[in-house]
């Protein structure tokens, strides 16, 4: 009887119960979001299952009224209920969308504790390749190749871009999806809040390796966290700008690869799209075009 159901059973809800804050509460905003239009549409399901048994053409105890065309409490019920859906759904989502702007900065680390004053966020420095994710930890020194980590209750500030095509960062457990576009920065602010191996991967379709552009998201203990910190220093190897022109170049479904150290302004070399030798960065070229701009101009004769 309940065959059906089973294929159910080996879905995943990490989306309605996710292990970080920003995750919990935008579970809370589709749950909130879902009951309100079932208030409108089971009641019609239900209505309209009586009326067809209701009125059914073998039915002949059923009232027959021709002539009735109004009913002002009726009326008031059709418009009045889907108006009142309608305002409490714009007034929860306009809300939201400013209580979960990915660019904010987090105040809490859950729903009843706040983030102490002394916590240094971590900053984690997102690249999507083709195809494949390139995590750099600026303070740590390291970077990884898919695979990323962060201690539990620590609040993380991504900075994410793209090398080619645009592309979508998302990790269920942590927070909604996040565009990572080429020669533009996205910013992602979230904290995991229990340990545990995580998936992450791109959202949003980029080519023949797309299905196997995926990671893990490890989140640690502090000491924890610390160790996998050290094991990426182990590893050796510099990330220099002619590896990462290596690296860059389109591969699937790529093991996980660690370096030790990071070149200087490597990050900032990708997002300005000029890690190749000879090329004019972007910041560049827009401040030589506004200097132009701004140069005063020979009066012609």
């Amino acid at each position: 009887m309940f065959a059906w159901v089973a294929p159910l059973c080996a879905c995943d809800t990490v989306v309605l119960d996710p292990a970080g804050d920003v995750a919990v509460r935008q579970a809370n905003l589709v749950i909130v979001s879902t009951v309100l239009m079932l208030l409108i549409i089971v009641p019609v399901i239900v209505l309209t299952l009586w009326f067809a048994w209701t009125y059914r053409q073998s039915n002949k105890e059923a009232t027959y009224t021709p002539d009735w065309d109004h009913s002002i409490p009726l009326e008031l019920v059709i418009w009045g209920a889907p108006l009142l859906i309608i305002i409490a759904l714009g007034a929860v989502t306009w809300i939201s969308t400013h209580t979960l702007d990915p660019y904010r900065q987090l105040k809490l680390i859950d729903s009843e504790r706040a983030i102490p004053v002394q916590t240094k966020p971590l900053t984690v420095q997102v690249v999507a390749l083709d195809w494949k994710w390139l995590f750099l930890y600026p303070e740590q020194g390291i970077a990884v190749v898919n695979e990323m980590a962060a201690p539990v209750d620590v609040p993380i500030n991504f900075q994410i871009t793209s090398e080619s095509v645009m592309n979508s960062f998302f990790i269920p457990a942590l927070a909604g999806q996040i565009y990572a576009m080429p020669g533009m920065q996205t910013q992602l602010h979230a904290v995991i809040n229990r340990p545990g191996t995580y998936e992450g991967f791109s959202a949003n379709y980029s080519g023949a390796g797309f299905s196997g552009m995926s990671f893990h998201f490890l989140g640690m203990g502090a000491e924890d966290f610390d160790r996998w910190v050290q094991q990426s220093k182990d590893a050796g190897g510099n990330l220099d700008r002619d590896q990462y022109l290596a690296l860059r170049r389109p591969s699937e479904r790529e093991p996980v690869r660690r370096y030790a150290s990071v070149a200087p302004e490597l990050y900032d070399a990708i997002l300005n799209r000029c890690v190749e030798p000879g090329v004019i960065c972007i910041r560049d070229m827009t401040s030589m075009t506004r200097n132009r701009q701004h140069e005063p101009h020979e009066a012609r004769p």
